[in-house]
């Protein structure tokens, strides 16, 4: 599982047991006996600055490499390789075997790894013995507000999906104080679900909107009708959030790191996410660039048309108005509380307007997005949310506008794909947010001495 998300604000701690506990006397630090590889120097570059000690950033290099060899969950993206041994954590990281083995087990210890059976091998001595992320010890939870549905999901470090909770309602310039209890009620479903030994590392929550990660509130949300709305205060009233830290990112982005967690879209590309709204997230090298406050890649706000219709957020010709849900199934004459697949099901029916619709947005759609591969130079697209089951019927229309209008497409078409991160994707990509704070600090998890 790749954990690679930047940590987000964490806005309220106070949970105990994520409280930092004495450290064993037995461990000494560990010290590099040589350069690492390249690979393992760009882990140590991500490490932060908090991490006062030797140990605890040798600490966190070990649980990183164990994490990130385990791949993609069951499923996603393309299978991982055979789990390291203590032999290859050293060769990876450029620790001495000694040192890795000793911080090993305090992550053993920490219920943070796992050890399994030797593997058989027909060489002489003794079979290593592979490491994996611990199941069901340490779970991160990700949430989702969005227009139609709010939902969570409990994510363990081994990729696993623990427990899901998820309703459907029309929250169209919804009350934030209602729809918050409503994902708060589903919070405690979930803790419930939980198996006894499952510790919480905390909460990150998906919304389709400005979140400021400087300061914290959500600035606005158009679909949603809420502006300026302190989303953590809200949920702080509830018994069902006591005791886990809290943080927010914008929709898109999270689903991002899911997407690039799966491994298929390679290291740079374009997510793009299709519901009510349309929002989108650059990945450059593994890493989500979200600008300075954390409100880049508005594509549903992107003009199409100056002289179209009025938009949700008051301008006229916004990308939403052509291609958002909403949009797609009144141009194809069908209610907005119909499900994507009646639209699919039209259109595969032969329904010349369903199909025709598409079309359409799949143009207005290409436009944005040409636009935006003129500004990011990114390879590929990856067509997400409703998008994802809609490409076949999208994606022609999308590369013709690319090859028309990204200047150079003479030399390098922009390649347009299908999400692989998994249904839920800002859910997923929530939780890994959380998770990865877990592998940043290992330390604070350790069992008291």
């Amino acid at each position: 599982m790749n954990l690679y998300a930047a940590p987000a604000r964490v806005n309220r701690v106070t949970d105990p047991s994520t409280a930092r506990a004495a450290e064993p006397a037995a461990a000494p630090p560990a010290v590099p006996r040589a350069a690492p590889p390249a690979a393992a120097r760009a882990v140590a570059r991500r490490s932060p600055a908090r991490q006062g000690s030797l140990r605890e950033h040798n600490l966190a290099l070990v649980l990183r490499h164990v994490l990130d060899a385990a791949g993609p969950a069951p499923g996603e993206g393309d299978p991982a390789g055979a789990p390291p041994s203590r032999a290859d954590v050293a060769t990876a990281t450029g620790l001495t075997r000694g040192a890795v083995s000793a911080l090993v087990d305090l992550l053993i210890g920490a219920r943070l790894v796992a050890e399994l059976p030797p593997a058989a091998t027909a060489r002489a001595g003794r079979p290593a013995v592979p490491l994996v992320p611990a199941s069901g010890t340490v779970v991160g939870l990700g949430a989702e507000v969005n227009v139609d549905y709010v939902g969570v999901r409990a994510l363990d470090l081994a990729g696993e999906v623990l427990a899901h909770r998820e309703t459907r309602g029309d929250f169209r310039h919804s009350d934030p104080a209602r729809v918050l209890a409503v994902l708060a009620g589903l919070v405690g479903e979930v803790r419930a679900a939980l198996p006894g030994a499952a510790r919480l590392a905390g909460l990150c929550l998906a919304l389709p909107g400005l979140v400021d990660r400087g300061t914290g509130p959500l600035r606005l949300a158009p679909n949603l009708g809420w502006r300026d709305v302190d989303v953590v205060a809200l949920l702080a009233r509830h018994p069902e959030v006591d005791g886990l830290r809290v943080r927010l990112a914008n929709e898109a982005n999270l689903a991002a790191r899911a997407e690039a967690r799966a491994g298929a879209a390679g290291p740079s590309f374009l997510y793009v996410s299709g519901e009510v709204g349309i929002g989108a997230a650059i990945v450059l090298d593994g890493e989500v660039f979200a600008g300075r406050h954390g409100w880049s890649g508005e594509l549903g706000h992107t003009v199409v048309d100056r002289e179209g219709p009025v938009c949700t957020c008051g301008a006229r010709g916004c990308l939403e108005q052509y291609a958002g849900k909403d949009a797609l199934l009144r141009a194809a004459g069908l209610d907005v509380e119909e499900p994507v697949s009646a639209l699919l099901d039209a259109a595969g029916a032969g329904d010349e307007r369903s199909a025709r619709a598409l079309r359409s947005a799949g143009e207005a759609l290409g436009l944005a997005l040409a636009n935006f591969v003129n500004l990011v130079d990114v390879e590929r697209v990856v067509l997400g949310g409703i998008y994802a089951p809609l490409a076949p019927w999208l994606t022609d229309a999308v590369v013709a506008q690319l090859r028309t209008r990204v200047l150079a497409a003479a030399w390098e078409d922009a390649r347009v794909g299908v999400a692989a991160g998994g249904a839920h994707a800002a859910m997923t990509g929530a939780a890994l947010v959380v998770l990865r704070a877990v592998a940043d600090d290992p330390a604070a998890w350790l069992p008291a001495a």
